[in-house]
């Protein structure tokens, strides 16, 4: 195990941060798999798991077990472990401009494009070292401004080399589930199984750049452009919902860490064999997910269960209003799996209440939550 730790100043003189990346097997070995946990800071099963693999990977790294090469970042956000406002833990949106960390990370295609103009060829793998090379070229010219830039910037610069890339999330409540592009699925939909993802949510373009999006999201984008020349699916990334934010213990850690290394071994980054159970689920468009919506205040409680399998016009929660003691039904407009719920049981008018992955598209525009 290798420890690199980047330094990136604070918003006032003399505050700085420190990221830690841990390597594990030969830096040139193929295939190349990039672990983060805690982009969104106040979210700690990312990096319970992203902790328990690194100090698993040490131990197979110790027997002769690594094959291929992995790095892990266990919290990659320290400018979020920061963030405490009156005792309460404030990680996905920076305070100084309210701007989420797992969104605007910059979009390399357009000079990336312009750098590999005339020079791609016949060959996939030669097309592929050079648009990973093109891609490094361009993010290495860019020039961060402020904490924030220069952590986005030192993040996507850590995995922008790798074959995949975990991004480990979590929700306020949830089931667990993954976000990726759909020319990525093919080669996550192991890790889908083997975590018992319960909703797999596929879009092209999610809206707002998160950090998954920004490092596969030019591959699919010049293969489009260069449609002569062979490029494949160089980085296949996904974004990885472990649950909701109390599901924090060692246990379920340990359970993740082991569903990950089990990925692993499968892509051939371990040695060893593993059995794929059967998926828990196909994938649906993100277009088609329904973001339940409060009509109005009050008092919020659930009707049906997190995992449910829903039919439009099932209730959903019921919201009680403290004036009158009404009771206001939500129901879903759309069937499938409600995946999703937030972990505060008081509603304000207009504040999502939940998530159910519908098969058929009706949503366009940016489709992640703010």
């Amino acid at each position: 195990m290798r420890e690199r730790h980047f330094s990136l100043p604070g918003r006032g003189p003399g505050t700085c941060h420190r990221v830690l990346t841990l390597s594990f097997g030969d830096p040139d070995a193929r295939p190349h798999v990039h672990v983060q946990g805690g982009l969104h800071a106040d979210e700690g099963p990312g990096m319970m798991a992203a902790r328990q693999l690194a100090d698993r990977l040490a131990e197979v790294e110790a027997a002769g077990g690594m094959r291929g090469h992995v790095t892990v970042v266990p919290f990659a956000n320290p400018l979020g472990l920061g963030q405490v406002l009156h005792g309460d833990h404030s990680g996905r949106f920076d305070l100084y401009d309210g701007r989420n960390f797992n969104r605007d990370y910059p979009d390399l295609t357009e000079d990336a494009a312009s750098a590999l103009a005339g020079r791609l060829t016949d060959d996939a793998a030669t097309n592929v070292a050079l648009i990973r090379a093109a891609l490094r070229t361009v993010l290495a010219a860019r020039c961060p401004v402020g904490p924030a830039e220069a952590l986005r910037h030192h993040l996507m610069g850590q995995a922008l080399g790798a074959d995949v890339v975990l991004d480990l999330h979590c929700d306020g409540e949830a089931e667990m589930h993954l976000y990726t592009q759909p020319a990525a699925w093919d080669r996550l939909a192991p890790l889908a199984a083997l975590t018992g993802c319960r909703a797999v949510l596929l879009a092209e373009v999610s809206g707002g750049h998160p950090f998954d999006e920004a490092l596969s999201g030019p591959w699919t984008a010049l293969a489009a452009r260069f449609p002569d020349c062979p490029v494949p699916m160089g980085c296949a990334s996904t974004t990885v919902e472990l649950r909701g934010r109390s599901d924090v213990c060692r246990d379920l850690g340990a359970r993740d860490a082991g569903a990950i290394l089990d990925y692993l071994t499968h892509l051939g980054v371990i040695a060893g064999a593993v059995d794929l159970p059967p998926p828990s689920c196909r994938p649906t468009p993100l277009a088609g997910s329904e973001a339940l919506v409060a009509p109005a205040a009050g008092l919020l409680s659930y009707v049906a269960p997190l995992g449910a399998t829903v039919a439009a016009g099932d209730p959903i929660a019921e919201i009680t209003d403290l004036e009158s003691g009404a009771v206001l039904p939500v129901r879903a407009t759309t069937s499938g799996v409600f995946y999703a719920r937030p972990a505060t049981r008081i509603a304000e008018a207009g504040k999502r209440l939940g998530k159910i992955a519908g098969e058929r598209p009706f949503r366009d525009g940016p489709l992640l939550s703010p």
